[in-house]
């Protein structure tokens, strides 16, 4: 077994082949570092603007090694938290605003998905954001009269019994449909999206972490057996931002993980139904977030967002955290208790302390841009930024750069052992809400 398909189902689900490494020095028009979603959208979107320009790509392990490889597959509409945290912390103009721009990013993925004839398992069933307590379902409803005041099309309420008719659990009391939620292999997509990148002419390089970045006269990326001399550079590196001191004060790196069982039998899904195969959410803080695989495979995420003193990005594996997952797969659906277990995986997602999104120029350098933020909510957005990100590099202001959340001003995390105790703290304050809520079910 590769590496890196011991990462998860993801990247196991399929033979891959690898680029050699950077081996000697190179001069690029613009560097990308970083080969997940964010990273090969922009190299592609850059190549199809000016194919004259030199662009690479450093991947640290191979494509999609990251959260681009790891995470549930949910291609959704939601950037940050939910609706009405976007509406509190930024204004409803702004909410309505980012609405806009997610539901544009699915309908992007789709169209690019086949454009570019990726095999990717992709399908668009929906999302149900299920409430299991009184506390969820009335978020929930006000997150559709939220919608609908702003024009948001495509939400309704399902009350218990049309929700039974859809999925069936003795814990649902209702759900949000929205009907603009695509499913995908996310690996497969990653890997998907190298081609036309490289069809277009940008160079990928694996196995090629970034040892050291400086700036001055030129932009400097120092590798293991290489090193590129870049006019721009493109920080792709989401939750993996922090082994680079321009961005380490960003956003927490906060590790999700996610269960996955055998395939399912007839037998074992016909008291559930969920015929129409939509990916689902509860309503808790800290979610759950679960769905059907290709191959009729239960994948179960969330339960927990742990944060590590000092930021490590090899946390990957957290016993505790799987058994809760475990059980919540037998109390959801009963008929599943005895499934077999055949996957266990996590990973790190970025997480500003205002649980929203940044892209921007580093410092007031516009040679460097990042890009981070996604709390978890990244496969439509980063296939989509690519087009921003390659505005900002290309200085050209255009209705993407002008978002509100580009080149905001994010709040600066404290030094450790603040940081932590900082990014714990909001975590047990959302757990404790959970845990009140559920208790008054």
């Amino acid at each position: 077994m590769s590496d890196y398909a011991a990462k998860g189902f993801w990247l196991a689900s399929q033979p891959y082949q690898e680029n050699p490494p950077l081996v000697g020095s190179i001069s690029a028009d613009v560097a990308i570092v970083g080969g997940g979603f964010t990273g090969m959208s922009t190299a592609y979107y850059l190549k199809k603007a000016d194919p004259s320009q030199r662009v690479v790509v450093l991947e640290s392990e191979v494509v999609g090694y990251g959260a681009s490889g790891r995470n549930g597959g949910f291609a959704m509409t939601l950037m940050g938290l939910m609706l009405t945290t976007t509406a509190l912390r930024f204004g409803k103009e702004k909410a309505r605003i980012a609405h806009d721009f997610g539901h544009r990013a699915v309908e992007h993925l789709g169209e690019f998905v086949a454009e570019h004839n990726i095999d990717c398992d992709y399908e668009k069933p929906g999302l149900l954001t299920v409430g299991t307590n009184p506390a969820q379902v009335k978020r929930l409803q006000s997150e559709i009269r939220l919608g609908e005041s702003l024009g948001v099309k495509g939400l309704r309420w399902l009350d218990a019994s049309e929700l039974r008719e859809e999925v069936s659990s003795p814990t649902y009391l209702g759900a949000r449909y929205e009907d603009q939620c695509a499913l995908v292999n996310p690996a497969k997509l990653v890997r998907g999206m190298k081609v036309p990148a490289e069809g277009a002419g940008a160079e990928i390089y694996e196995r090629t972490p970034v040892l050291s970045f400086r700036s001055g006269r030129a932009l400097w990326l120092e590798t293991p057996r290489g090193q590129v001399e870049a006019k721009k550079v493109v920080f792709a590196t989401n939750a993996f931002s922090g082994r680079f001191p321009q961005l380490q004060s960003k956003a927490f790196p906060v590790y999700t993980y996610i269960v996955l069982t055998e395939p399912l039998t007839r037998q074992q899904m016909a008291p559930i139904g969920w015929g129409g195969r939509q990916g689902i959410e509860d309503a808790r803080n800290l979610i759950h977030y679960y769905r059907l695989t290709a191959d009729n495979r239960l994948l179960m995420g969330g339960d927990d967002a742990l944060i590590y003193l000092g930021g490590p990005l090899d946390r990957d594996y957290h016993a505790p955290t799987f058994r809760r997952l475990e059980r919540h797969i037998a109390k959801t659906f009963p008929s599943l208790a005895n499934a077999r277990i055949e996957y266990r995986w996590g990973g790190p997602v970025s997480v500003p302390v205002d649980f929203y999104p940044a892209v921007g120029y580093v410092g007031n350098d516009k040679r460097v841009v990042y890009s981070l933020g996604c709390v978890g909510h990244g496969v439509a957005m980063t296939t989509y930024l690519g087009q921003m990100l390659r505005d900002l590099v290309l200085e050209r202001r255009t209705d993407l750069t002008e978002l509100f959340w580009v080149n905001r001003r994010v709040i600066p995390l404290p030094p450790e052992p603040f940081r932590f105790a900082l990014g714990d703290g909001l975590r047990r304050a959302l757990a404790t809400q959970d845990a009140w809520e559920a208790r008054k079910t």
